[in-house]
């Protein structure tokens, strides 16, 4: 597969592959070597209390499943198929409405921030804020040191925003970093004057701009004003929505400024030219430097600069002084206008159109599919001309891709079993009984993830991915000995399905306990990132369970109902022949 979902699946797919073929080499080669040498009559054996306990537990499941099987299931046949039906059902149901995400949450132990004040605010005003924001973060007990800037740098393109990096204190001193971030939003918020946005980055960052919130979706349109208009209505009215936090936006035009509007007559008449204005300007506001201090061990930069009381009063502008070529000093005033208005810090642009980028995070407990329904709803809501555009970026614009991608590669891997099954048993019908037991494993996995809260993300299919391997393996078991009974001993289908179930109840249980005990750890949720790990863990588990008895019951009852429509179509292929041979 081609894409982010590709490069994130290709080393899972050449994990398993590399796995099952050497395991394959080593069943054929080492493992009957091994037996050979090491096994012994049983006759010979000699076994403990422990042993002999556990074979009586097994005997006793043993005769449980042998009388369900032949008294109740095999007995019902149709009740037993309309309750396949029904799982069938809750599949499609739960695949549909389950909440659905891409790259789960990982506590790295780092929390990563934004602060944005007022448009018009002063380089000193918002080192006070910052500082504020600062004290806030440094008494959060979870905090071992952080880091705090500001300034027109980095992914900073303004000055009205600042940066905090958050290293917290190892994972058993503390809660998760997401409790951490809903923690200390509340107290930020107390701030007047400056809203600190604070997000737990995940561990793979996919395209995107590096925004005050996770999630981003963008509007872009040739025209400008269409564009301010609309962009600030959609902002609001994701806002208003509970599902999401930190709505905010790049859109940044409404900053105080001065324009200063030569008049060319007068400068000519008193001897000043624009570019002796622009000059004074540059000295009195901009870092011009006029020398450098060198020291023993570094050197300063001087920079010619006003007092600060008259950088921050506009008014003041005015009492600006150009020396003229005559050499007198001609006030700003005497040659240009100086109109107060309001303008843009910046102009953002999404390849050649000018666009804005709302941010966004989640709120607890909500899935990024649920997100993207919600900012879909609220764009028809508002009616956006057809003008406009909008997409999602980033790890949000995967997703979307990665739903279609995800479903395609389901298919295909069903699929590519079915053929190969049919190729080995040179039938169409019976890899359709091995893959019975397919739509009740996705349930008991949906179902798993949806009682512990958890949606289902990228790490959660590839457990399904991984339950479409374990899961066959236990009715090809039940098949395979039916078939071979059927074919070679001449047994009736009812006979050899019942005699396979049985026979095989023993491994079918111990290789399916033994993926499960192997995954249970992981559903657990131990060590350190698992909480990104634990739903394929789940996944697994939960897929296993339900599996297991739908492949011990229903289907011996799909193999005897497909054997009947094989036995049926054969004889009407009988009766067909002879018919159409006589025709003249």
């Amino acid at each position: 597969m081609g894409g982010v979902l590709g490069r994130l699946l290709h080393e899972f797919a050449v994990t398993i592959v590399a796995a099952v073929l050497v395991s394959g080499f080593v069943s054929l080669t080492l493992t009957p070597m091994l037996c050979s040498r090491m096994l012994r009559p049983v006759h010979a054996r000699s076994h403990g209390r422990l042993y002999a306990a556990s074979e009586r537990l097994f005997q006793g499941m043993l005769r449980a499943y042998e009388t369900s099987l032949k008294r109740v299931v095999l007995t019902h046949r149709f009740a037993t198929m309309v309750v396949f039906g029904l799982l069938l059902m809750a599949t499609g149901y739960f695949f549909v409405t389950m909440p659905k995400g891409f790259i789960p949450s990982e506590d790295t132990g780092m929390i990563f921030g934004f602060t944005q004040a007022a448009q018009d605010i002063s380089f000193d005003s918002m080192m006070q804020h910052q500082k504020a924001a600062a004290d806030i973060i440094k008494q959060d007990p979870s905090v071992e040191a952080f880091m705090s800037s500001i300034g027109a740098s980095g992914p900073n393109a303004t000055g009205n925003t600042g940066r905090v990096i958050i290293r917290l204190k190892p994972r058993a001193q503390r809660p998760s970093a997401d409790e951490v971030i809903q923690g200390l939003r509340p107290k930020l918020a107390t701030i007047p004057g400056i809203n600190t946005f604070l997000q737990n980055l995940p561990m793979i960052r996919i395209g995107g701009r590096l925004t005050q919130s996770l999630y981003q979706y963008t509007l872009q349109g040739a025209n400008t004003d269409e564009l301010y208009h609309w962009a600030p209505l959609l902002e609001a009215e994701l806002r208003a929505l509970p599902v999401f936090q930190d709505v905010t936006s790049d859109l940044q035009i409404t900053n105080p400024q001065i324009t200063v509007e030569i008049d060319r007559d007068k400068a000519s008449a008193l001897g000043v030219t624009a570019d002796q204005i622009e000059s004074a300007l540059y000295n009195a506001y901009g870092s011009r430097q006029v020398s450098t201090m060198y020291r023993p061990t570094n050197q300063y930069w001087v920079i010619m600069e006003l007092e600060p009381r008259y950088q921050s009063d506009p008014a003041a502008l005015a009492m600006l002084y150009i020396r003229s070529t005559s050499g007198r000093l001609v006030p700003l005033n005497a040659v240009a206008t100086l109109t107060r208005t309001v303008g843009p810090l910046t102009v953002a642009h999404l390849g050649q159109l000018p666009a804005v980028t709302i941010s966004f995070n989640l709120a607890s407990g909500v899935s990024l599919s649920d997100a993207v329904a919600k900012v879909d709803k609220a764009g028809r809501g508002l009616g956006l001309p057809a003008t406009l555009s909008g997409s999602f970026q980033g790890t949000a614009q995967a997703f979307q891709a990665s739903l279609q991608g995800l479903w395609l590669l389901l298919l295909l891997a069903i699929l590519v079993i079915y053929i190969v099954l049919g190729i080995l048993y040179e039938s169409f019908v019976h890899p359709i009984t091995i893959l019975s037991g397919l739509p009740s494993a996705a349930l008991g996995a949906l179902l798993t993830l949806w009682i512990f809260h958890v949606e289902l993300n990228i790490y959660g299919f590839v457990g399904i991915l991984m339950l479409l391997g374990i899961v066959k393996k236990n009715a090809i078991m039940m098949i395979d000995f039916a078939l071979e009974a059927q074919r070679k001993e001449g047994k009736p289908a009812f006979e050899a399905i019942s005699e396979g179930c049985l026979v095989r109840f023993r491994p079918i249980m111990m290789t399916t306990m033994a993926a499960f005990m192997g995954t249970l750890p992981i559903a657990l949720g131990l060590g350190a990132g698992a909480d990104s790990r634990r739903p394929l863990g789940l996944a697994v588990v939960g897929g296993l369970v339900v599996s297991q008895l739908v492949t011990l019951y229903i289907t011996p009852v799909i193999y005897l109902y497909l054997e009947s429509f094989q036995e049926r179509l054969a004889q009407w292929r009988r009766v067909r022949r002879p018919a159409l041979a006589s025709e003249p």
